[in-house]
């Protein structure tokens, strides 16, 4: 495994990171693939063992079930100094009023409830979901500073929103003397860089770690365009991101494919390796549900792609619409 910091900090992390919305209880209207605990273990377990350190979760992921899944399982398998958990604030917990966002009322109630979900004393990444539009930003770095101070989080992140937005909240941030975010959680792969335009240059020049999500782009990248899984049939999310563009996206994964089969290497180390040389990225986040998943993630560290081929790989992209920021 190989280690790097996580942008301008001192704490290191894996250079894969294992996100853990695959693990879970089935809720009403929730995702429906997720591993329950008893399947979840071995891949959490097999993540330690081949070096990941690195685990992100979220307190709305079925429902919090995720966290405590996650958490008791690290608890079991990992030292607690060793690892770096993250989870994200953000998305509506209950209903009525004040079930989510980003207020200091949310986020002084959520942390101590995802804390407590994850049988831990602190997070050491605490990262915001998504941009609030009805609550001041002012409020929200505030808040997200008195929970560092606090204790309950070692740092703070965010998540899938505008350049602008991010950009006003690290200026916030600094004007009061406020904790600054450290990372990044876009919406990075092959099919979607529309991240490239603003958000990755606005990283590399505030030194800020990126860490993508759907770097897989839900596994489109590397399985034949006709085969289908559980998830990619019941997945809602999966297809509002990826179905509008599937006709301009398939020279892409053909191409992931071709040089896959030329390097003789399973096609998700071509996938990975592209997002790896990416300067300011630190770790894709992998969903996994099976331990092959992981073993085949952890593969990809080892595969440097060079000038000519990453220019095969991006050569057919046409610009895409926004997803992920709302």
């Amino acid at each position: 495994m190989d280690y790097i910091k996580l942008g301008n900090t001192g704490m290191d992390v894996s250079r894969i990171c294992l996100g853990c919305m695959s693990f879970g209880e089935v809720q009403p209207g929730g995702h429906q693939w997720v591993l329950d605990e008893e399947r979840s273990r071995p891949v959490i377990k097999r993540a330690l063992e081949l070096g990941i350190n690195f685990f992100d979760t979220a307190n709305v992921y079925s429902g919090g079930t995720s966290e405590e899944i996650t958490g008791r399982a690290l608890k079991d398998y990992a030292n607690r100094d060793e690892i770096v958990l993250a989870t994200k604030v953000w998305g509506r917990m209950h209903q009525g009023p004040n079930g989510g966002g980003l207020s200091r009322k949310a986020i002084m109630s959520e942390i101590d409830k995802s804390l407590k979900r994850l049988g831990t004393d602190y997070v050491d990444l605490y990262i915001i979901h998504r941009w609030d539009y009805n609550t001041p930003i002012e409020e929200t770095m505030e808040a997200l500073h008195d929970v560092v101070k606090a204790g309950k989080a070692r740092y703070i992140g965010a998540s899938a929103m505008y350049a602008w937005q991010f950009q006003k909240a690290l200026h916030t941030a600094e004007k009061h003397g406020w904790t600054r975010f450290v990372s990044m959680q876009n919406h990075l792969n092959l099919i979607y860089r529309e991240e490239e335009r603003e958000m990755m240059p606005l990283c590399k020049d505030q030194k800020i770690a990126v860490t993508p999500y759907s770097p897989l782009a839900s596994g489109r990248l590397i399985r034949d365009w006709s085969e289908t899984t559980h998830r990619s049939e019941t997945d809602q999310i999966q297809k509002s991101k990826y179905d509008a563009t599937a006709d301009v996206d398939r020279l892409v994964v053909e191409r992931v494919a071709s040089i896959a089969e030329k390097r003789g290497v399973p096609r998700i180390h071509i996938a990975l390796a592209w997002l790896l040389q990416k300067e300011s990225v630190a770790a894709p986040i992998i969903g996994a549900t099976k331990i092959g998943q992981v073993e085949d993630a952890v593969g990809a560290l080892s595969v440097k792609l060079t000038p000519e081929e990453i220019a095969f790989l991006e050569e057919p992209y046409v610009p895409h619409p926004v997803v992920g920021a709302q």
